[in-house]
């Protein structure tokens, strides 16, 4: 295969036109990070404010108990099968996570996912984090200096938006840069955590913890925990629009799978602890609210400040990978467009939403769980597309060639295998919990929706799979021996 890489052109991972690395093959020497360097990357997406406002949100549900048991479970599976569907292909091809997708749902297919689910799910989880900088801002200004900002005041806007354009430095700079800011971020992260869960062990008896009530649970137990599980299981597969690309960084496969599971796994958790046990002892789930009087007035605003910081190193981290997706979905319509500019871009409706600070909150859990209805099946998709019909076996030089050249090359550019197996198993996680209404079908509170979603996506595309394209042919769907590329 002749590439620009061939001839000495590659972009310079920090370079003005670039900071993405480009969408070619990764080779090994060009893998910028060790399994300590993703680690880091991982825990400074992991700890920030949001994942203490993941545990106070399911202290709404459930107590500290079966919090933890919610929560442990709903992130072990979230995690494990968007790790399948997004770190393991990327990272030994080398290639950008949305690139390795155009076997499973075709050039057209990949680009109607992102420019739909993907970018929706992204550009409100920015929007998010910026919000929750500008209510921890706001929140210190008024414990410190006596000013009377509310939650949804200007100035939450004002410095939401500041955070967002300190995320557009960050991230115009490329992913060097992101990397060396997470070696702060991510030990202080560590430390502060560790500290508020001291604390929290210090200051507050076990009997008082497993005694709090939740904060406005349902009526029946059972839908509560199952409610909590699936809160859970969305966080943890709403890490895979993120994933994969910044593990085609990472220089071996134990370098990548092990700090993306265990890196997120534990340090999400041990946050959400924290979030959920301040919750019930304090009565508020915001952790802009409850930080302050948990850690004092001047360490309690100076732990909640850095982590405010966190999320802007957050938001640069998960917006790399997602304006990577819009340039290669885009094909030849942004490709020109710099970089800079085209993160600038994506920052425009997260700055809309950042003048309506109190919507994302209102429906956070909405939000989370809804992303989940899709991702959850497109994870599933792609886990039969990649392990049981390809088994692990991509023709990297197909994945580049135009069309009919490609042996990935679909009729009208859509695999409708994987478009129908995503929207077949959106379908039917609706029909067993609606996010927006919070309404169950009894199945609900034994299967929970995720998981099944995620089986009746790879179930639907297997079979649709063979039907359409394996007996016919096409798609690339050879037998095995197929030669595996550059790995």
């Amino acid at each position: 295969m002749s590439t620009d890489r061939d001839q000495g052109k590659t972009t310079d991972a920090a370079g003005e036109n670039g900071g993405s690395l480009g969408s070619l093959p990764l080779l090994r020497g060009e893998r910028i990070w060790n399994g300590a360097d993703f680690t880091g990357v991982n825990i400074s997406l992991a700890i920030a404010t949001w994942a203490f406002l993941v545990g106070g949100s399911t202290a709404l549900l459930v107590g500290f108990q079966q919090g933890i048991a919610a929560m442990v479970i709903g992130n072990a599976i979230g995690l494990g099968f968007m790790i399948l569907a997004s770190v393991v292909a990327s990272q030994r091809y080398g290639v950008e996570q949305y690139t390795m997708l155009r076997p499973v749902f075709g050039l057209l297919g990949v680009g109607i996912l992102v420019f739909t689910v993907i970018l929706i799910t992204e550009m409100g989880w920015s929007s998010l984090l910026a919000i929750m900088v500008g209510r921890a801002v706001t929140q210190v200004s008024n414990s410190t200096f006596g000013t009377d900002f509310g939650p949804e005041s200007l100035m939450v806007t004002l410095f939401a938006l500041v955070a967002i354009a300190v995320s557009w430095w960050i991230l115009s700079r490329g992913p060097v840069t992101i990397g060396r800011f997470n070696k702060f971020i991510a030990p202080g992260l560590i430390v502060v955590t560790v500290f508020l869960m001291v604390f929290l062990v210090l200051n507050t008896s076990w009997d008082t913890l497993v005694d709090a009530a939740p904060l406005a649970p349902f009526e029946d137990d059972r839908v509560n925990f199952a409610l909590a599980v699936e809160f859970n299981v969305g966080v943890g597969v709403s890490w895979y629009p993120v994933m994969g690309s910044l593990a085609r960084l990472t220089k071996t496969p134990r370098a990548a799978l092990w700090p993306s599971y265990l890196g997120l796994l534990g340090a999400t958790l041990i946050a959400q602890i924290v979030g959920m046990a301040a919750a019930l002892t304090l009565g508020d789930s915001d952790p802009t609210v409850w930080m302050l009087p948990f850690g004092g007035p001047i360490l309690g605003a100076f732990i909640l400040l850095f982590i405010a910081f966190a999320n802007i190193t957050s938001t640069a981290s998960i917006v790399y990978s997602t304006v990577l997706a819009i340039r290669q979905a885009s094909g030849n319509l942004l490709s020109r467009v710099r970089w800079a500019w085209l993160c600038a871009g994506f920052f425009v409706l997260p700055a809309i939403l950042a003048f309506f600070p109190g919507f994302m909150y209102l429906r956070f859990m909405a939000f989370v769980t809804l992303s989940g209805a899709f991702l959850a099946p497109m994870c599933g998709a792609i886990i039969a597309d990649y392990f049981l019909l390809r088994r692990q076996r991509v023709v990297l030089e197909d994945l580049y060639r135009h069309r009919g050249e490609s042996a990935y090359h679909f009729s009208g550019g859509i695999n409708w295998a994987g478009l129908a197996a995503v929207v077949v198993g959106a379908v039917f996680y609706l029909l067993i919990y609606n996010p927006v209404t919070l309404t169950t079908q009894p199945a609900f509170s034994y299967i929970t929706a995720s998981f099944p979603a995620a089986i009746v996506g790879a179930i639907v595309y297997y079979v649709l799979a063979r039907v359409l394209y394996v007996r016919r042919g096409v798609g690339g769907y050879a037998p095995a021996g197929t030669i595996e590329g550059r790995a």
